[in-house]
C-alpha cells in the first residue's frame, strides 16, 4: 500500500531532476501523474534546460512503476498551457487530487541593483509566477471536490538570504508568501497547501559549469567534483554533500498525503540541517577606513 494509492497527482518541471523524482516517487507511491515541463531554452538562462526527450523518459519511468501518466510541453509562463494541461489530464484520469508546483530555474547573478531587468523578469516569472499560475490551473478543480493538497516546491533560499542572485531568492520568498496565503484561503474548502523548502540537491539545475561556482571562492576553479566536495560544507548531518533528489520529493509525497492531513501553510525545510548552521563571515573586513574606525584601542593589563 502506497502513500497516494488512487491519487492524480500534476507535476510541473517533470523532465528531470526534482521533478522527475517527484513522479517516479509519486507513482511508487500508488499515483497516477500529469507531468509538464517547457522542453526548450529559456532566453538569457545559461544551463541547458531539459527536452522532449527528457519528458517522455520521466513518462516511462513512471510507467515502468505500473502507473500511468499524461505529458504535456507546457510553459509555466503561459496560464493557457498549463490550463489545457490540467484539462488533458481530467480527461485521461477524470480527477485530480494533488499538485506538486516544481518548476523552477536559476541564474547566477550580479549585485541586486546590477541584475538586468531581462534576468528579474525571467526569473521570477517563472520561479514565483510560475507557482501562481499552476495554482490558479489547479485550485478550482480541488475547491470543487473540496479535498486535495498542493506543494510548493520553494528552497532554503526562500527562508534566508544568499548573495549572488537576488532575483532567485527574492522569488523563492515569495513563493513563501503565496503558499501561506493560498493555505489561509483554500482551506475552507478542505485542501490544503504547503511548501518543500530544498538546500543543495545534486540536479541539472545546479550540476553545470554556472553551478559549480555557486559553493566555492571567487576565482577558485571549480568543476563537478570540487562542487561536490564544497557542498559537504553545506549540511550539518555527517556524510551529506549535496542531496539526491528524491530526498525533495519523499517530503513532498509525505505531505501529498492523509500522514499529513492536518497540515497546512508549513515551509518544510529538507536542507541535512543547514539552517540550524551558525552564520560566520568568511571574508571579513579587516583593513581600511572602516576597520580603522571601529577598532577597539589596545588595552593595557590595568584596563581588564
Amino acid at each position: 500500500m502506497g502513500l497516494l494509492d488512487g491519487k492524480v497527482v500534476f507535476i510541473t518541471g517533470a523532465a528531470r531532476g526534482q521533478g522527475r523524482a517527484h513522479a517516479v516517487t509519486a507513482a511508487k507511491e500508488g499515483a497516477d501523474v500529469i507531468i509538464t515541463d517547457i522542453c526548450s531554452p529559456v532566453d538569457g538562462i545559461r544551463y541547458a534546460l531539459a527536452s522532449k526527450e527528457d519528458l517522455d523518459k520521466t513518462q516511462a519511468l513512471v510507467e515502468k512503476e505500473g502507473r500511468r501518466a499524461v505529458s504535456a510541453v507546457a510553459d509555466v509562463r503561459d496560464q493557457a498551457a498549463l490550463d489545457a494541461a490540467v484539462s488533458l489530464g481530467l480527461d485521461a484520469f477524470g480527477r485530480l487530487d494533488a499538485v506538486i508546483a516544481n518548476a523552477g530555474l536559476w541564474d547566477l547573478g550580479p549585485k541586486s541593483w546590477e541584475i538586468t531587468e531581462q534576468m528579474w523578469t525571467t526569473v521570477t516569472d517563472v520561479v514565483l509566477g510560475g507557482t501562481f499560475r499552476t495554482i490558479k490551473a489547479t485550485a478550482p478543480h480541488l475547491v470543487e471536490q473540496r479535498g486535495g493538497a498542493i506543494v510548493c516546491i520553494a528552497s532554503v533560499g526562500g527562508l534566508e538570504a544568499t548573495a549572488g542572485y537576488t532575483h532567485y531568492i527574492t522569488a523563492k520568498h515569495g513563493v513563501l508568501g503565496l503558499m501561506k496565503n493560498t493555505a489561509l484561503e483554500i482551506a475552507e474548502y478542505n485542501v490544503r497547501c504547503n511548501a518543500v523548502c530544498p538546500g543543495a540537491v545534486d540536479a541539472k539545475i545546479w550540476d553545470n559549469p554556472m553551478g559549480h561556482q555557486l559553493f566555492v571562492a571567487p576565482g577558485e576553479k571549480a568543476n563537478r567534483d570540487v562542487a561536490i566536495a564544497a557542498t559537504y560544507g553545506y549540511a550539518l548531518l555527517a556524510g551529506r554533500p549535496a542531496l539526491p533528489p528524491n530526498a525533495t520529493s519523499n517530503a513532498a509525497c509525505w505531505l501529498l498525503s492523509d500522514y499529513a492531513e492536518h497540515i497546512t501553510g508549513v515551509a518544510l525545510p529538507v536542507d541535512a540541517g543547514h539552517l540550524l548552521l551558525p552564520g560566520v563571515n568568511f571574508a571579513p573586513q579587516t583593513e581600511g577606513p572602516e576597520a580603522d574606525r571601529y577598532r577597539s584601542p589596545a588595552q593595557s593589563p590595568d584596563d581588564l
